[in-house]
């Protein structure tokens, strides 16, 4: 689990294809590696990887197919800056919101305008994500825990402000910048709750359905 509070933008250092997938090398930069072990997991542009091998300025990990192919990780290129978080342990401050690096899918920056010292962004969700983004709801774009102001259909606008500017790769989108989406985990599995409850609802309350539920064995 993370925060979405990234801690520093690293870069790509090489990329390997090994066994028919990618492995990359990334230089960590200001992310503190002192306590990171061998497995830990590091969101690299809010995807969740595994550590295979680290020192204090770099880390080697592992891409599958799968996550190459949902994620825009399959665009990535040597020399390309990356927002970096490590695993949250129990003693972190939650500053952001509760965000697993399992992405949802890939949204598409269709404007950016300054507005003072903020940037407004509009990115466009796939339609099949645009019924979990609430207004003023938490949505973690390329691993950065952010809040949308408004939404219009699958478009949601969110507000960068200079610190976010300053400290993340947010600074280098463009219109139409490719970005990994992670929708609120709350608002995943409320909708999963109340599929459930329908179910239950239609067919009426026997030990089947509950069994079915998975409240009895």
């Amino acid at each position: 689990m993370f925060t979405g509070i990234i801690e520093a933008v690293g870069g790509i250092k090489d990329i390997e294809a090994v066994g028919g997938d990618m492995r990359l090398s990334v230089a960590t930069n200001a992310l503190d590696m002192s306590d990171v072990k061998l497995g830990d997991s590091i969101a690299v542009n809010g995807v969740c990887l595994t550590a295979i091998a680290f020192d204090e300025n770099h880390f080697v990990a592992d891409v599958s197919n799968e996550t190459i192919a949902l994620t825009s990780l399959k665009d990535i290129a040597v020399g390309s800056e990356v927002n970096l978080e490590k695993a949250l342990l129990p003693t972190t401050r939650l500053g952001g919101h509760l965000v697993s690096g399992h992405v949802d899918g890939l949204g598409e920056v269709v404007s950016i305008k300054h507005e003072s010292r903020s940037i407004c962004i509009v990115i466009r969700a796939p339609k099949e994500l645009s019924h979990y983004i609430a207004m003023k709801g938490s949505i973690c774009i390329d691993g950065i825990s952010l809040t949308v102001n408004k939404i219009v259909n699958a478009d949601f606008e969110i507000n960068i402000v200079p610190h976010t500017q300053q400290q993340t790769i947010i600074k280098n989108y463009k219109v139409s910048t490719k970005v990994n989406l992670e929708v609120d985990l709350i608002a995943r599995y409320l909708e999963r709750l109340l599929m459930k409850q329908e179910e239950i609802s239609d067919a009426g309350i026997t030990l089947e359905t509950l069994a079915k539920a998975g409240f009895v064995k």
